[in-house]
């Protein structure tokens, strides 16, 4: 339900923002512009419906090795025993633990090719269980607003856009951005435990939660000794490993197990096809909706609005022009990442705002892209409070990037 007002409210928004540019400031052009976009992110939403059908059939096909192989089984063993409490609606030990935990693996390794496709694989997983097909279950916001958190522990592309635009040390944004996701991540989860009378604050979850803190730092530690040029090696290295390593072991284990792997990676690749045709009208429809918003000016006044409000307030406004980047984040990744882009070109790759830009990019996800997609790959109608739980997040990751920018850089 909310969605949907959100959605109507998009089109709404920049109708009247867009009569006020004609009317006032004689600006001809903005229908013309926001007509123009409806266009071009309709041909976006199918373009990247279609981009995803071949990486989703090449990773539902290895998960389906996965599943018949055990190997998934074993993951969501290992995983339990936080799940429950996270998930109390899921049935101990089921596959969709597994899928959930590679799906979050493959975030955190920046890894979005794989990341989507195993992410769509547990919410259909997530829909078998689920008694009321068009209402979002709680396991499934929970596993949503995770998504839409965007924890992300080497951020690589952010780190080679850097470098690219000439900043004297690239990775200075990586221990801001690791911190403000983290944070993201965690308020999130709150949130959504809040609303689902979830009890946080048990000896299970503490210890997940610090043996996680600890192999974060770790890394931290050790990627802050060694120099950029090691560090961009040893993060990449990481990355295709771990992900070209799970398709090897799922491929043994299932071999092992005499399991006919050619031929079940056949029937799961048939199944991630058919859910990228299914995604398009639910992509198209959200990238129509944000697409308008943005052209009719709205956007713009929006930051405009944010800045005036500040001054108000007797606030430093230093952060504001790189707000662009954390409105747009929720909204499009690609767009966001442009603002991104446009900020380091225009104040300067090691400006304070150019970094913020980059720990804005890098401390949330694109919370209603991820909700069309995921929620529209099964069927979706009522997102219930994924919606609000997502933008907690994202508004966390922000005023914490913030704060980040303002301590390392101001």
């Amino acid at each position: 339900m909310i969605l949907n007002y959100i959605w109507f409210g998009f089109f709404i928004i920049a109708f009247v923002i867009a009569l006020v540019h004609l009317i006032f400031f004689q600006d001809s052009s903005v229908f013309d512009a926001i007509l123009q976009s409806t266009f071009d992110n309709a041909k976006v939403g199918f373009e990247l419906s279609l981009g995803l059908t071949g990486v989703m059939t090449l990773w539902l096909g290895v998960m389906r090795i996965g599943e018949k192989g055990g190997m998934v089984e074993i993951l969501a063993k290992l995983i339990n025993p936080l799940f429950r409490r996270l998930f109390p609606e899921i049935p101990a030990n089921h596959p969709v633990n597994g899928s959930i935990l590679l799906n979050i693996a493959a975030n955190m390794l920046g890894l979005d090719n794989a990341a989507t496709p195993l992410g769509l694989k547990a919410m259909n997983q997530l829909q078998e269980l689920n008694p009321e097909k068009e209402k979002a279950s709680n396991a499934m916001i929970m596993f949503l607003v995770i998504n839409t958190s965007g924890l992300t522990i080497i951020p690589v592309s952010i780190m080679v856009y850097r470098a690219q635009l000439g900043a004297a040390n690239p990775a200075d944004v990586f221990l801001p951005i690791l911190l403000s996701t983290f944070v993201s991540t965690l308020a999130g989860i709150i949130s959504v435990s809040l609303v689902q009378r979830i009890n946080l604050v048990q000896k299970t979850v503490l210890l997940y939660l610090l043996g996680f803190t600890a192999i974060v730092g770790g890394l931290v530690w050790y990627l802050s000794i060694v120099d950029q040029q090691t560090m961009n090696k040893i993060s990449t290295a990481i990355s295709s490993v771990i992900l070209f390593s799970i398709i090897i072991i799922f491929m043994v284990i299932a071999t092992v197990k005499k399991v006919r792997v050619y031929d079940e990676f056949i029937e799961g690749a048939k199944e991630g096809f058919h859910i990228a045709v299914r995604i398009i009208p639910y992509l198209v429809g959200m990238l129509v909706a944000i697409g308008v918003f943005r052209a009719s000016g709205a956007m713009d006044s929006l930051v405009d609005g944010i800045s005036w409000c500040a001054q108000k307030a007797g606030l430093d406004t230093s952060f504001v022009p790189a707000l662009p980047t954390a409105i747009m984040k929720p909204l499009s990744g690609s767009g966001a990442r442009g603002m991104m882009l446009e900020a380091m070109k225009y104040f300067g790759a090691d400006s304070f705002v150019g970094r913020l830009s980059c720990l804005f990019q890098g401390s949330t996800d694109t919370t209603f892209y991820i909700i069309a997609l995921y929620f529209g790959s099964v069927g979706i109608r009522n997102s219930r409070y994924a919606v609000v739980c997502g933008l907690i997040a994202d508004l966390a990751g922000i005023i914490t990037a913030i704060f980040m920018a303002y301590l390392f850089f101001g």
